[in-house]
C-alpha cells in the first residue's frame, strides 16, 4: 500500500512539474517572462530623447551625442547610450513621469511644457546651428498680395509640427494676439471659414517651403535659420519667397533632465557638456548634434527669455491651442 501511495505521489509531482514547465514556456512565449540578463539594469543606461515626426534623421543626431557622454560616467556606473523618441509632446510627458528618459534636448516651449507637466529641469541653453537664440518668419510666395497679418484672414498657413517653437507656437500666438481666430484644417484641400485663419501641419520645414511655393497654402512658419538653409529652403525656390512678418527672439535650444535624475548623473552631465566645445573628441558628435557649438549656463536674459515663453504658453492654453 506505502508503495503505491509513494508511486502516485510520485506522479503527481511529476505533473505539476510538466504543467509549470509548460506554463512557463507559453508565458516566455508571450513576452511575458524576459531572458534572464537580456537587459542591464536600468540604472546603468543614459536615455537621451527627443519628440520627432522624423525619428531615423533624429536618432542619427542623437545617439553620438548620448554614447558621448556615457563614455565619461562609466565611473558612475553607466555602461551605454540609448535614443529613445516621443512621437509627440504628450508621450514626452508619459516617458518623463515614467522615468523612461534621463535627458531631453527641445525647444524652450516644448521645454517648459514638461517641466510644468513633468518637474523636470533645466539643464543647461544649447546653441544649436551655432547660435544662442531665433526668431520666427512668415513667409509667402512674392505676388500673393500678403503683407501682413491681417492679409491671412480667409487664408491657409503651413506650421511645422505642433510642438515646434517658430513654427507654431510662437507664429500662433502671434495671429492670436492680433486678434484673429484660428481653425486647424484637416488637409491643404480644405478653407477655412472666410473670418479666420486656416492652418495645416506640414511635418518637416522642407514641406513648408514647397507647400507655400507650389501655392497648396498661402502662407508658412519658419525660423529666420531654416530660410538661410538649403535643406529646409531650397536656393531653387528661395527667390520666390519673402517674408512678410517676423517674431522676437527666443532661446534656440535647451538640455534638460527628469527630476528625479541621481543628483551625480545630472552634476557630471553638466560638466560634460559645458566642457564638449574644447574636447577636439567632440567635434564630431557636436556637429551631428544638430551642429551644435556650445552649452552654457541660463543667464538674465535667458530667464527673462523663459518667463516669457511661460506668459505665451499661459496665453495659448487658454484657448485650447496648446497640446
Amino acid at each position: 500500500m506505502e508503495g503505491a501511495v509513494e508511486k502516485l505521489t510520485k506522479t503527481r509531482k511529476s505533473w505539476r512539474l510538466r504543467l509549470v514547465a509548460v506554463g512557463v514556456f507559453f508565458m516566455a512565449m508571450a513576452g511575458w517572462i524576459l531572458p534572464v540578463a537580456a537587459e542591464p539594469a536600468r540604472h546603468e543606461v543614459l536615455v537621451i530623447s527627443k519628440v520627432s515626426m522624423d525619428p531615423k534623421k533624429h536618432y542619427r543626431y542623437l545617439k553620438p551625442m548620448v554614447d558621448y557622454a556615457a563614455e565619461r560616467m562609466k565611473d558612475l556606473g553607466i555602461k551605454e547610450g540609448r535614443v529613445l523618441m516621443a512621437k509627440d509632446n504628450a508621450q514626452m510627458i508619459q516617458f518623463i513621469r515614467q522615468g523612461r528618459v534621463d535627458w531631453v534636448t527641445e525647444p524652450p516651449f516644448s521645454a517648459v511644457l514638461f517641466e510644468e507637466a513633468t518637474g523636470a529641469e533645466f539643464l543647461l541653453d544649447k546653441w544649436k546651428k551655432g547660435v544662442p537664440v531665433y526668431h520666427s518668419v512668415l513667409l509667402t510666395r512674392k505676388g500673393s498680395g500678403i503683407r501682413s497679418l491681417k492679409d491671412l484672414v480667409g487664408k491657409v498657413i503651413a506650421f511645422e509640427d505642433p510642438g515646434s517653437t517658430s513654427s507654431y507656437f510662437v507664429p500662433s500666438y502671434m495671429l492670436l494676439k492680433a486678434g484673429h481666430k484660428m481653425v486647424e484644417l484637416g488637409s491643404v484641400r480644405e478653407r477655412p471659414p472666410a473670418d479666420a485663419v486656416g492652418y495645416v501641419f506640414a511635418g518637416q520645414e522642407i514641406n513648408v517651403s514647397m507647400w507655400t511655393y507650389k501655392g497648396l497654402v498661402d502662407a508658412g512658419a519658419l525660423s529666420n535659420l531654416d530660410m538661410e538653409d538649403d535643406d529646409d529652403v531650397p536656393v531653387s525656390i528661395r527667390g520666390d519667397l519673402e517674408v512678410f512678418h517676423r517674431s522676437g527672439n527666443f532661446l534656440r535650444s535647451v538640455e534638460m533632465v527628469r527630476p528625479d535624475l541621481p543628483a551625480s548623473l545630472k552634476k557630471r552631465l553638466r560638466e560634460i557638456l559645458l566642457a564638449s566645445d574644447k574636447d577636439p573628441a567632440a567635434a564630431e558628435v557636436l556637429r551631428a548634434y544638430e551642429k551644435t557649438v556650445k552649452f552654457e549656463e541660463f543667464d538674465k536674459e535667458d530667464i527673462e527669455s523663459l518667463k516669457e515663453v511661460r506668459e505665451i504658453i499661459r496665453y495659448m492654453k487658454k484657448r485650447g491651442m496648446t497640446p
